[in-house]
């Protein structure tokens, strides 16, 4: 790893970037909002939209139906574990093919899949194991899509401009999850499932379509020279020498399986609460997507110092999971008033954390690194959403929130006293380079 520096475009005789659009250049160092991001942006708030609507009315449907909040949670991690079993290779894969194209025939396929569940709720022959297969399909199809686009956003967009395109993004996926989910337990309550899984069928169906016209620089690599397993052995090698970034994914897999075991007991908890319900749940984490949304406009428009990130990127961690420990045992409205605070905090984490690896990481080695994150971050994630629902038959739903974020909140702690995670965290690419906090 000596040869590398920072996460710039890589140019050599094994790996170079083709300009797409002949002497013009893809980057514009002026601008974020290019009709390339632009359309990127679009496409991603249309899904995402979609996918709330489809979240909420899965959850729903699956407790109406068998009144299993073991089976609920099963559901909900099905199609995770796919997703996790082949990122790495399908890592390997984004960094050897058109990521454009990739893009785009997962979102094809995602559309296709889902709207044949909503036809099938709607004329009444739906199954629940259709409801599986169509989970592990969106779960594959989402190990391939997500590295394309963590991979190829660094080539769209100036350096400079890396945390503001990332909160964008990410602001995406906050105000659609604040705009869909009071609309989503509206809808379900009017509507019923059957639509809401058609209306996101078609979502990923537009969405695929707009990113036909994205213009992605291609990576064009001599494959003769780099095997796939050995590309695959590059990623491994790579995370693993880097330390900072190896003890981070090791510590968030913990704090992810904490997290995901509680949060998807809200939906239940609300259902069986009197005076709660689907409605309630649905402006619940919308104003929890507010909160976030808020902390992507902040990052967004102020100019943390890189030597402030790792204070302020601990101290937001803390505070969320003490927060979120107590949430359930407030009324309605503090319950409002943590999920909007706690919201906030957590979308401050993530960005700095996503832009500090986007920094860092190599061109030709992102898809990779994404990938291995995305499974090892989230591989105990299934297991938490499960063993969530299936505890919950016989523990109180609050206790099992605040024992899992008391828990988190001592984790990251732990983290807040490693020094190599603070250096990771603090990283300026005007004046390190990669070396320096490997």
């Amino acid at each position: 790893m000596g040869d590398v520096k920072t996460a710039e475009v890589v140019t050599n005789e094994n790996c170079t970037v083709e300009n797409e659009i002949g002497n013009k250049q893809i980057v514009n160092k002026e601008k974020l909002w290019t009709l390339n991001f632009f359309l990127l942006w679009q496409g991603q708030f249309v899904s995402a939209f979609g996918d709330v609507i489809y979240e909420i009315a899965l959850g729903f449907w699956i407790l109406e139906i068998t009144g299993s909040k073991a089976l609920m949670g099963t559901l909900m991690a099905t199609s995770m574990i796919p997703r996790l079993i082949i990122s790495p290779f399908a890592g390997v894969v984004v960094d050897r093919v058109d990521r454009k194209k990739l893009m785009v025939l997962m979102d094809l396929i995602r559309g296709i899949v889902v709207v044949f569940v909503g036809i099938a709720a709607i004329f009444h022959f739906v199954q629940i194991w259709m409801v599986f297969v169509a989970g592990i399909i969106l779960g594959i199809c989402g190990a391939f899509f997500n590295p394309s686009i963590m991979s190829a956003l660094p080539d769209i967009v100036p350096k400079s401009k890396i945390i503001k395109a990332n909160s964008a993004l990410n602001m995406v996926y906050t105000g659609t999850n604040m705009a869909a989910n009071p609309v989503g337990g509206i809808l379900y309550s009017v509507l019923g499932a059957p639509l809401m899984f058609l209306f996101n069928g078609i979502s990923y169906l537009f969405s695929s379509f707009t990113e036909v016209f994205i213009k992605v620089p291609k990576i064009k690599r001599d494959l003769k020279e780099v095997h796939f397993w050995d590309d695959l052995k590059q990623g491994f090698e790579f995370v693993w020498k880097f330390k900072s970034l190896r003890y981070f994914i090791f510590i968030g897999a913990i704090l992810n399986f904490f997290a995901n075991m509680a949060i998807v007991l809200f939906l239940p908890f609300f259902q069986e609460t009197a005076g709660l319900g689907s409605v309630k749940y649905g402006f619940a984490m919308a104003v929890m997507s507010g909160g976030m949304f808020l902390g992507m406009i902040l990052t967004s428009i102020v100019d943390i110092p890189y030597g402030k990130r790792a204070l302020v990127f601990i101290v937001d961690l803390v505070a969320f999971c003490v927060l979120f420990s107590i949430v359930l045992f407030l009324n309605y409205y503090g319950m409002l008033a943590i999920l909007a605070i706690g919201g906030f905090l957590n979308a401050i984490v993530n960005v700095f954390f996503g832009s500090t690896v986007q920094l860092t990481v190599p061109q030709e080695m992102r898809g990779k690194v994404s990938a291995l994150m995305s499974t090892v971050l989230m591989g105990l994630a299934p297991l938490g959403i499960a063993f969530g629902g299936i505890i919950a038959e016989f523990i109180s739903i609050k206790m099992i929130v605040l024992v899992s974020f008391a828990i988190s909140t001592i984790v990251s702690v732990i983290l807040g006293f490693n020094k190599d995670f603070k250096a990771f965290i603090n990283f300026n690419p005007d004046k390190q380079v990669l070396e320096d906090i490997m």
